[in-house]
């Protein structure tokens, strides 16, 4: 909701989402370096291919700092995600081929939860009880996900959980500056 709602101001302040979360970010190195880092290494500002559009988000848990941009498409009235740009400081970087693996998975559940999963209940109940009910993405699902570890000297902090929170608002601001219609729902539903 946040990441979202910084999204909608920077469109009321015509502001480019980048340069108006710098703006805010000046008292915040650690953070300010990784948008800097995602926003050039996605190419932000680039042109991209038709029918396409890129949305940006941030946030700190767990004491990482994560930043994203996802890039989408809509196809039939269904979000496409075809890139995350992930830039992450969880201190220093022990083992980097966990740490990106870990930074995947995350991408993964967030998406999942982003897209396609859906709890219902009925008569008190929860409808979805396992992962025949409620299917992770699969393999031909999933974008690329391109990782950037930015170190630094703080204190190390987890890498499971942190990039899950920005990557439904990074879609959805995505989704926003390809279609110009904000989404105020998860999973994300079929744009009409």
């Amino acid at each position: 909701v946040v990441e979202s709602f910084i999204d909608e101001l920077a469109v009321l302040a015509r502001k480019d989402p980048v340069e108006f979360r710098l703006q805010m970010l000046d008292k915040n190195r650690r953070m300010k370096k990784l948008v800097e880092t995602v926003a050039e290494k996605s190419g932000w500002g680039q042109k991209l291919s038709k029918g396409h559009g890129r949305g940006i988000a941030c946030s700190f848990c767990f004491g990482s700092h994560v930043a994203e941009v996802a890039e989408v498409s809509v196809e039939n009235g269904r979000i496409k995600v075809h890139k995350v740009d992930v830039a992450v400081d969880c201190g220093t970087g022990v083992a980097p081929n966990t740490l990106e693996a870990q930074v995947e998975g995350a991408i993964v559940l967030g998406l999942t939860a982003a897209l396609k999963n859906e709890i219902t209940i009925q008569n008190g109940r929860a409808q979805q009880g396992n992962f025949d009910t409620c299917p992770l993405m699969t393999i031909d699902e999933m974008p690329e996900v391109a990782v950037h570890v930015v170190n630094s000297y703080e204190p190390l902090g987890g890498i499971g959980e942190p990039p899950v929170p920005p990557i439904a608002p990074a879609v959805c601001n995505a989704i926003y500056a390809l279609t110009g219609k904000r989404v105020r729902k998860l999973p994300i539903p079929k744009l009409v």
